[in-house]
Formats: C-alpha cells, sequence, structure tokens
C-alpha cells in the first residue's frame, strides 16, 4: 500500500493526493503553512473581524465545545486572547467519558463562560448509530452533523452570527489548504461532515424507526435564515498557527484541563480524543477500514512538525493502531450486533488496496474509567430482531 515518504500517510486516507516525490498533500500543506503565510497579516484580519461583533449583541460569538484539547483551547483563546463573550454550545452525543464533566467544570468555572448544551434522544441516536454504520461504515454520523448543524441551529435561534470553531482541516486532510479561508458552512458540511446522507435521507433509511421531527438538529438551517443573521463561521486555525502540544500546555496551566489513556493511542498522547467513549472504537473501525489507525495520524503530525522521525513513527504504529479494543464489548452490547455482525458489515467498506486480517489482531488493554461508563438499562436496551436475527428495531 502505498505510503508517504516524509509520514506516514496512506493512499486509503479520504482527499490525499501524492506528489511526484511520494510526498502526500498534507505535508505539503504544511510546509506552505509554516513558509508561505503572513500570520501577523492574518492576526490583524482576525482582529479587524471580531471588532464588528464585539459589544453588539447578548453575545459575541458561539464556541462549539466538546472539552477536548481543541474546544477547550478555541474557548481560552477566545476569553482570554480576543476578549470576546461566547456563549458556549455543547451537543451531547450520549459519548462523553467521566472526566471531561471535570474539565469542563474547571473551565467554565475560570472563563465565566454561558453554557447550552442540547442532547438527542438516546433512542434515536443508537438508531442513527446502526444505520450509519450499515451505510457507511462509520456509526458516528449523527456526531458529525449533531455538532455542525446543531451549532448552528444555535446560532440562527439566538441571533449569534460569528461562530468561531478550531483548527482549518487543512492541518490534517486536503479537502482544504491554507490558502483558502476556510469556511464552516453548509458546503462544508456537505463536503464532509454528513457523509453524503441528508437528514431526509437518513429518515427514509430508518423507515419508520423515528419520527422525521426527530431529526431537526441534524438538518442543516435553511439558508434564508443564515443569510438574514449573515452569519460567518470560521476557523480560529485558519488566523494563528494550530500548534496542538503548545496549546495543550496552555490549557493545562490555565485552565486545569487534564488528559487520560484513550484506546489505540500512545500514553504521551494523553491530550488526544480524551473526551470520547466511542473513540476506541472508531478508530479501530477505520482501521479495519482503511488499514491506519490514530496512532498513524498522531505520529504523522508529530513528523511533520519535526518532533519524531519517520523510523520513530512507524515503531508507535505498529505498537498502538490495530489492537481489538476492550471497549468492543460494551459497544457491541450499544449496538445489540454481535462481533461478527460488525465486522461483516465493515467488510462492504473496505478501501482497495487495503486488507483486513481478523486473525492477526492482538487484544487491547482496557481503560481505567470503563466501570463508569454509560450503560442502557431495562426496555431501552432490548432490540427487536428480524427473521435472520439482526436487529430490526430498538424499543
Amino acid at each position: 500500500m502505498k505510503q508517504c515518504v516524509k509520514c506516514l500517510v496512506k493512499e486509503t486516507v479520504d482527499s490525499i493526493t501524492f506528489d511526484a516525490q511520494g510526498v502526500c498533500s498534507v505535508c505539503r500543506q504544511i510546509e506552505f503553512k509554516k513558509e508561505s503565510i503572513d500570520w501577523a497579516a492574518r492576526m490583524e484580519q482576525l482582529l479587524e473581524l471580531v471588532a464588528q461583533y464585539k459589544g453588539k449583541g447578548l453575545y459575541d460569538c458561539i464556541v462549539p465545545f466538546s472539552g477536548g484539547k481543541d474546544s477547550a483551547f478555541q474557548l481560552w483563546y477566545v476569553v482570554k486572547v480576543l476578549g470576546l463573550k461566547p456563549l458556549v454550545v455543547r451537543y451531547n452525543h450520549w459519548g462523553y467519558r467521566p472526566l471531561v464533566g471535570e474539565n469542563n467544570l474547571r473551565a467554565f468555572t475560570a472563563l465565566g463562560v454561558d453554557v447550552v448544551e442540547f442532547t438527542t434522544s438516546f433512542r434515536v441516536v443508537r438508531e442513527l448509530m446502526l444505520e450509519s454504520l450499515r451505510r457507511r461504515g462509520d456509526f458516528c454520523w449523527h456526531c458529525h452533523t449533531g455538532i455542525y448543524a446543531g451549532v448552528m441551529h444555535m446560532a440562527v435561534r439566538f441571533g449569534i452570527p460569528l461562530v468561531i470553531w478550531g483548527e482549518s482541516t487543512a492541518e490534517y486532510h486536503s479537502w482544504y489548504t491554507f490558502e483558502e479561508m476556510e469556511e464552516v458552512d453548509e458546503r462544508r458540511f456537505n463536503r464532509i461532515m454528513n457523509q453524503g446522507i441528508t437528514a431526509d435521507d437518513m429518515f427514509e433509511f430508518l423507515g419508520g424507526r423515528v419520527d422525521r421531527r426527530d431529526l431537526w438538529m441534524f438538518d442543516y438551517p435553511k439558508r434564508k435564515d443564515l443569510l438574514a443573521l449573515r452569519v460567518h463561521s470560521i476557523c480560529l486555525g485558519s488566523y494563528i498557527q494550530w500548534d496542538t502540544k503548545r496549546q495543550v500546555e496552555i490549557i493545562k496551566r490555565e485552565l486545569g484541563w487534564q488528559g487520560q489513556a484513550v484506546e489505540g493511542v500512545p500514553p504521551e498522547y494523553d491530550y488526544e480524543k480524551i473526551e470520547c467513549m466511542f473513540q476506541g472504537m472508531r478508530d479501530y473501525a477505520k482501521f479495519v477500514k482503511r488499514g491506519y489507525g490514530r496512532t498513524n495520524h498522531l505520529a504523522s503530525i508529530d513528523i511533520r512538525n519535526g518532533r519524531l522521525s519517520r523510523g520513530e513513527g512507524l515503531a508507535l504504529e505498529q505498537l498502538h493502531d490495530g489492537r481489538r479494543p476492550a471497549s468492543m464489548d460494551w459497544f457491541l452490547g450499544i449496538l445489540q450486533i454481535t462481533e461478527e455482525e460488525f465486522y461483516g458489515i465493515l467488510a462492504k467498506h473496505q478501501v482497495y488496496p487495503w486488507a483486513f486480517d481478523r486473525t492477526s489482531v492482538p487484544e487491547g488493554p482496557p481503560l481505567p474509567d470503563m466501570p463508569r461508563w454509560f450503560v442502557p438499562s431495562g426496555g431501552e436496551s432490548v432490540g427487536q430482531r428480524d427473521g435472520s436475527g439482526r436487529v430490526a428495531k430498538y424499543v
């Protein structure tokens, strides 16, 4: 399988291209970011932009917030560096780990912010997880769409035109480049986030298993409403040099933010994707489909930033990627499917030329907080199965 000669990116990654020298498009984008952007000028653009909104309404902007490293930093930056009054908007996808609440309490207290959280019915979320797993080999459709469309709904409902997100996707993918001032808009939503499935599509796929009105927060807001509000939805990483490790140092020092172990992630990256119980299974599903996991991604970032050699990165990848997560049994219980069903679904989404070999998969260690993870109980956890034994509907 083709792999970048500089970092560890493989040809099965969405949107990646390789040049004549065998260097991937993300490595070239990072070179452009370091060598060709006038970041002082970008900062001036940012200050001019936020000045148009500061003090003009109940809130100056919205900051979408999961409690992970990136959203914690962007909230700190918006309050402490830009001096704005944000409304913090959280989409609860039913996967937050216990430490997240503790980190959030410290951050919200230190920064003195107002917070709105919205949560979809667990019954609806589980239907969406199962259907998106079958359709796309990715059970996180509700999370991708809920975070982005849901936040924009809150912008419309609260009348807040400025939304400030985190890093540009050019940091890790090639859907956009650093030459573009990436907007987190409907085009980007349809291009990347909803995986080609609209809320209308999902309603039809579910065949009556949920009501159409149950899916309102997964619909992108009406264009006329966004135009009337003159919404400006930006990536902070388009205006400042995004450096995750430096930013983690800031939030640990300023907000008391704490990291923790994550399945499939080396211990030195204790800041990566710490917020989600589903993360280990999501990364493992990607490995089954595409032949790379979270360590490949993290090591590639450090290689591009001169913090790791390619050989060191390869050794880390071989040690940590592709292990069966200890959370798999918990996950299968959530979706009420068997392990055979799980692998059977993902086999249909495997990306050539990768060929997954289940017989060579080692077991991953359990996480210390797993006994505290959410487990559905009562009738809500009982599935109706069809004649073949597959889950047909949750009750």
